[in-house]
């Protein structure tokens, strides 16, 4: 495994997106252990792309604007709604000395929503993994999965990362009413703006 590869995958993973927002939204409202889940919800969501990079679905995709179109635009009302539901539900943010209602289940699913309805993650990875496997390579299916979980890995501590260091500072944010009125606002223009980001992306 090159260098360059992890370094890449360092790069493209540590770049803030949907999924570290969620992850730090997690540990503000939740703490570490939730960031954690939500972490996990957001690797689990790379499955379906890696699937689909594997088995070739992704140039379907990539060569049928109808399909990338659609995908995108149920990407878009889910980034739209999560902005939509940041904003309204104002105990999101609360420090809480008992677990919040939502459950683990929920918040992975939310997690996992969050990338499988990114159609440039599955283009990411049609462009991205084929660059670091050798022309002729006799198990390039086999060389593609562990590229896809050292990417998965990476994502995960990351994305992990984050989201326990937003807990161990979410008593000191969340004390303040005014801090947190504007994180919640934050948080929800900026999945309003990815959302309205992907709506204007090409392929």
């Amino acid at each position: 495994m090159s260098i360059a590869f992890l370094l890449t995958t360092l790069i493209v993973v540590a770049t803030p997106g949907t999924g570290v927002l969620y992850t730090l939204s997690a540990g503000l409202s939740r703490g570490g252990r939730a960031s954690v889940v939500a972490a996990l919800g957001c690797t689990l969501g790379i499955v379906p792309h890696m699937v689909a990079t594997v088995t070739g679905l992704a140039a379907v995709l990539h060569a049928s604007a109808v399909a990338f179109q659609a995908v995108k635009y149920l990407g878009v009302v889910y980034l739209l709604y999560m902005a939509w539901s940041t904003l309204r539900d104002r105990s999101d943010l609360l420090v809480r000395t008992e677990p919040g209602p939502r459950s683990a289940v929920s918040v992975i699913v939310s997690g996992v929503l969050l990338n499988v309805l990114n159609p440039k993650l599955t283009i990411f990875f049609l462009a991205f993994l084929p660059q670091f496997v050798p022309a002729g390579e006799p198990h390039s299916v086999e060389r593609m999965l562990e590229l896809s979980a050292v990417f998965m890995l990476a994502t995960f501590v990351v994305f992990a990362l984050y989201g326990v260091f937003a807990a161990a500072v979410r008593h000191h944010v969340t004390s303040r009413p005014r801090v947190l009125r504007w994180i919640r606002r934050a948080f929800a223009g900026s999945f309003a703006v990815l959302g309205l980001t992907l709506a204007v992306a090409d392929r």
